[in-house]
């Protein structure tokens, strides 16, 4: 287990480099034990699929590369050396995926191939060279911020991307770690580059990558227990994480992976902020391109959360971060520490670290509903994704409100599929309304759907992707009936302790709405955009899984002292929708 002490990892010496001890292995294997438990760790079977299908991908890159070669007339010695290769990159590359988890495949080629080559022929190669039935999904989003394939085969999801280098071949011995293969190469390729780059990078950094790779298990399952596990919505994503991770075992570089984690409860709960996360130094390159530096981009000195990815040019990870998602992290951040500290003493066990959130059963009275609707399945997929990449922007607007100590932004949409007769049924359903619900339809989240132009959409800006809205033409049956699809995001609202009874956050509505539906292929015949206000105990059933339960309605008080548990004036949430209940009269929203 000892690493080689001479070797100095990370931007300042250590903290300890002191060997374990007897407790702290045998907290770090009920660490393990625990994982498993959760079904962390994915069976033989499946890990040597995975290994097949990417040697598949492999073949096929390199017949991609030969068969574009041969089209556009090259000589035979070139199209024999042109060559191409796959590289991994997030989960799989880190070596900390699970049963179901996707495996992140850059596809590298010549400067002679294209990227609409590849939409043009990687499909057809993969239909042809995959076994018979084995590709279940194959989705080109040729459009996307960061274009893509994605495709299930043989059982495995995978998400290709595209990158041309300006070389004449790309041998199978091919690295990405040097710089200068970023030279001459289009914006778009340096994206793709990007995510292998970086992981690389953090795989060379850390002084023992088992021990990093069970603490980052733990830390990313903890992470999605909690709700706080997405760089789109303005949490820390995937990348963001395994960099906080790696910084801690640079610092314990003998550490167990559960050392490494009450670690990272420690160090990280209580690091000087906006002081940035690095676990290099920032390097200078031979492009001509931003790399973060407060120092001369005023943009970067906002940033609340800086963590720094290491491979150039570098780039702040956690840039959505928002001041409400702060301070969550920091209450999530103090909640681990204080339950790990109890793990160490005995009192506790790892299962209380991975206990699910609370935000719908235990977190806010007061939630806003963002209702992002569409006539056809198509279009919603695009337009939901749209909505979802920008309420972070509405969570930054509310916390300008005084009366607003907290707009926490929940991690997941909510799709529903609903049936209407009529015009009426669809304005209801447009504002939120579950009455018209399709039965036979079963809710899902935007993770388990994980529709690939939904999440191509979210990933970009209105004013950068170029996704087509989908299919125009609405559903309808032969009995007249209409299918309507929604994605609703919640956000929980917190209120300052001298908030007043009426709240009046219509200039903050109506700002997301213009930026929304100022998206240059958004349809009004087709999209809808509505925000609802949303008491605790209104929340749709289906937002809590078997074994939680709904909050309860308070009884009245009578009481001349304002008691927010009582209220039933809720704060005014001006956005041009009213919601009634059977019971209450709710205010103009």
């Amino acid at each position: 287990m000892a690493t080689n002490l001479s070797k100095k990892y990370g931007v300042t010496p250590p903290v300890s480099q002191n060997f374990p001890t007897k407790a702290e292995i045998a907290a770090n294997d009920a660490l393990i034990a625990e994982l498993k438990r959760q079904n962390n760790f994915e069976g033989l079977e499946e890990t040597e699929r995975r290994k097949s299908t990417l040697q598949l991908i492999q073949k096929i890159t390199v017949e991609f590369v030969k068969h574009v070669s041969k089209t556009k007339n090259l000589p035979q010695s070139v199209v024999e050396k042109a060559g191409g290769k796959i590289f991994t990159f997030g989960s799989y590359r880190l070596g900390v995926y699970g049963p179901g988890s996707d495996i992140d495949t850059l596809v590298v080629v010549p400067q002679h191939v294209t990227r609409e080559d590849f939409f043009e022929h990687v499909p057809t190669l993969l239909n042809r060279m995959a076994p018979p039935g084995a590709i279940k999904e194959l989705t080109p989003v040729p459009d996307a911020y960061v274009p893509i394939i994605k495709l299930e085969l043989s059982g495995i999801s995978v998400d290709l991307i595209f990158a041309r280098l300006a070389l004449q071949s790309v041998p199978i011995t091919l690295t990405l770690k040097d710089t200068s293969i970023l030279r001459g190469l289009e914006e778009r390729d340096l994206r793709s580059l990007n995510g292998t780059r970086v992981t690389d990078e953090i795989l060379e950094l850390v002084p023992q990558q088992k021990t990093f790779r069970t603490a980052l298990r733990g830390i990313k399952l903890w992470a999605q227990r909690r709700a706080i596990y997405s760089n789109v919505i303005g949490f820390p994503g995937g990348v963001a994480w395994a960099m906080l991770v790696a910084r801690i075992c640079q610092l314990y570089p003998q550490a167990t992976g559960s050392v490494v984690i009450e670690k990272f409860f420690l160090m990280i709960g209580k690091w000087p902020w906006p002081q940035p996360v690095l676990l290099k130094s920032i390097e200078d390159g031979p492009l001509q391109v931003r790399v973060w530096n407060p120092k001369i981009y005023n943009g970067d000195r906002f940033h609340l959360m800086p963590i720094i990815t290491p491979a150039y040019p570098s780039m702040c990870a956690t840039h959505n971060i928002s001041i409400s998602t702060k301070t969550i992290l920091i209450r999530e951040l103090e909640r681990g520490r204080a339950i790990t500290d109890k793990i160490f003493s005995g009192q506790l066990q790892w299962k209380d670290l991975f206990s699910k959130h609370t935000f719908f059963t235990d977190g806010y009275k007061y939630y806003l509903s963002i209702i992002a609707s569409s006539r056809t399945k198509d279009a919603q997929k695009v337009w939901s994704g749209l909505v979802e990449s920008k309420v972070r922007l509405l969570v930054s607007n509310l916390e300008t409100q005084e009366a607003i100590a907290v707009a926490r932004p929940f991690n997941k949409g909510f799709e529903r599929v609903h049936c209407c007769k009529n015009e009426d049924e669809i304005d209801v359903v447009l504002n939120g309304d579950l009455r018209f619900q399709a039965a036979n339809v079963k809710t899902e989240t935007t993770d388990v759907a994980k529709d690939p132009a939904h999440a191509a959409a979210a990933q970009g800006d209105v004013d950068e992707t170029a996704i087509r809205n989908g299919n125009t033409e609405a559903t309808t049956h032969e009995d007249g009936e209409q299918t309507i699809y929604t994605t609703t995001y919640y956000i929980g609202l917190e209120l300052a302790q001298d908030a007043t009874k009426k709240l009046d956050i219509s200039y903050q509505t109506k700002e997301f709405k213009d930026i929304c539906t100022g998206w240059q292929n958004y349809n009004r015949d087709l999209n809808s955009l509505s925000i609802v206000h949303t008491r605790n105990y209104d929340l749709p059933d289906d937002v809590f899984p078997p074994g939680e339960f709904k909050p309860t309605r308070p009884k009245k008080k009578v009481s001349k002292k304002r008691d927010l548990d009582a209220m039933e004036e809720t704060p005014q949430l001006s956005n041009g929708v009213k919601r009634r209940r059977s019971d209450e009269e709710t205010p103009t929203i």
